[in-house]
């Protein structure tokens, strides 16, 4: 079964960092776009960054300056470092392709900025 499992999320305090992880379960995702999404309560789900097969990235004006995305694709997982997290940040964060496919989304890992 082709999937994606975020972790590495949890509780953290303003100004401070985690990284996540998007651990694929077959080495085809090597060959894709990947991007990290976030969805806060109560709004849509937003694009965060995305890295090519190339390892060429981008960010959402955002997040620009603070979050670092890699991969690393003899594990194949994609990584997302997050400095100097604001309250903001607060979501549940998604992996997917890009574009994203609606099979691959699973069940995100949540990040709570709070002080």
């Amino acid at each position: 079964q082709v999937q994606l499992v975020e972790s590495g999320g949890g509780l953290v305090q303003p100004g401070g960092s985690l990284r996540l992880s998007c651990a694929a379960s077959t080495s085809i995702f090597t060959f894709y776009t990947m991007g990290w999404y976030r969805q806060a309560p109560g709004k849509q789900r937003e694009m965060v960054a995305t890295i090519t097969s190339s390892r060429s990235t981008n960010y959402a004006d955002s997040v620009k300056g603070r979050f670092t995305l890699s991969r690393d694709n003899a594990k194949k997982t994609v990584y997302l470092q997050m400095n100097s997290l604001k309250p903001e940040d607060t979501a549940v964060y998604y992996c997917n392709t890009q574009p994203p496919v609606e099979k691959y989304w699973g069940q995100g890992t949540q990040v709570t900025v709070s002080s």
